[in-house]
């Protein structure tokens, strides 16, 4: 017996809030590894990452895509991926353990309206009036953060760039998600292992410690491969509103760990640039779903 349209949407449903929950409580994971240094960590992320995700297209008989892609002349965009994807998760790695998990919460928040001033420039998109609202908020709120803390918050600003430049890349492959990110993890796979051998023969590095060292390094494989391969999952089976919905859970559940659980400084002007960029989420996707008009259980499967 088939599956009903709206049986699909609920397993998508379920899968997106799945992964973005794991990435909204991955501070957690990357708070508790602090003793391990950001770029040893953005090693083993970057090998059990592959570890998993070429087990996982093992089993799906679809390992080859990797090599094609690469071997493909699409393998320039591949890489500015993988570069901007490392760049990202450098940066909340660092942000994590420096005690800015509001700041990187915040470059998430963002990063859905730079998504949308990067198609306008790279694809000629244009700004709707409620767009224009969301995009006028948010830079608002990112002067109000620079005036009251004396600094602009660069770390969220190269969070929300990178991570909006990746999404551009996504749209340019004609690959399946997993295996794009696969292809990615590749690219940086030798400079990931290299880096690894280096710490470890001067005696560095922290695989190897313990067993719960290890264990918990190889974890960050999981941490990383498992939300992009729900995602993948279930961004085929809503609406692109519902998908889009859901990813403000990811920086929603981060801010959440860093103010109460890291108990990270709140100050009023935290308050006021918060403020406006949840103003310009609502507007950005109260507008989404307006222009959209489609229900999750419309999506095909």
């Amino acid at each position: 017996m088939s599956q009903r349209p709206t049986d699909h949407a609920a397993r998508g449903i379920g899968a997106l809030i799945l992964a973005c929950s794991i990435w909204g409580l991955a501070p957690l994971y990357y708070k508790a590894m602090g003793f391990v240094p950001p770029l040893e960590m953005l090693a083993h992320r970057t090998i059990w990452s592959m570890v998993v995700l070429g087990l996982y297209l093992v089993a799906q008989g679809r390992f080859g895509d990797i090599a094609r892609l690469i071997r493909s002349r699409e393998w320039s965009i591949v890489l500015l991926g993988a570069v901007m994807i490392s760049v990202n998760w450098y940066l909340f790695i660092r942000a994590i353990q420096s005690g800015y998990a509001v700041e990187a919460s915040l470059g998430y928040y963002i990063f859905p309206i730079v998504a949308v001033l990067l198609g306008m420039l790279a694809f000629g998109e244009r700004l709707r009036t409620p767009q224009t609202l969301a995009v006028a908020l948010a830079g608002l709120a990112v002067m109000v953060l620079t005036y009251g803390l004396g600094v602009a918050p660069w770390m969220a600003l190269v969070l929300a760039v990178t991570f909006g430049i990746y999404g551009l890349v996504k749209k340019r492959l004609s690959a399946s998600p997993v295996a794009s990110v696969g292809a990615e993890v590749a690219l940086m796979l030798p400079f990931a292992v290299v880096w690894f051998a280096v710490i470890q023969f001067d005696g560095q590095g922290h695989f190897g410690a313990s067993w719960g060292t290890s264990l918990a390094l190889a974890f960050s494989g999981l941490v990383t491969a498992v939300p992009l391969m729900l995602l993948s999952y279930g961004s085929r089976r809503v609406s692109m509103a519902a998908y889009g919905l859901t990813q403000y859970l990811n920086p929603t559940l981060q801010f959440l760990c860093a103010v109460l659980v890291f108990q990270e400084p709140f100050t009023r002007w935290h308050l006021i640039a918060f403020a406006l960029i949840w103003a310009a989420v609502g507007v950005f996707a109260i507008s989404a779903l307006r222009g959209l008009g489609i229900e999750a259980g419309d999506a095909p499967a």
